[in-house]
């Protein structure tokens, strides 16, 4: 009985292994703080934008 769970425990392992690899997750990539001040997010030049234009306005 020992052998076989064994045999059978290492097979489970190698198989999650496998699957683990072959799933991708929605999570977007790391981003270096470094690299943050070379390539600045979509999301903050369009608010800085949009404050440069309120100003724009309001003179």
């Amino acid at each position: 009985m020992n052998r076989k769970k064994k045999i059978k425990s290492i097979l489970l392992k190698k198989q999650k292994k496998k699957n683990a690899k072959l799933t991708h997750s929605n999570k977007p990539r790391y981003i270096a703080k470094a690299d943050r001040d070379i390539a600045p997010d979509v999301d903050s030049t369009s608010v800085e934008q949009s404050c440069d234009s309120e100003n724009k306005i309001e003179s």
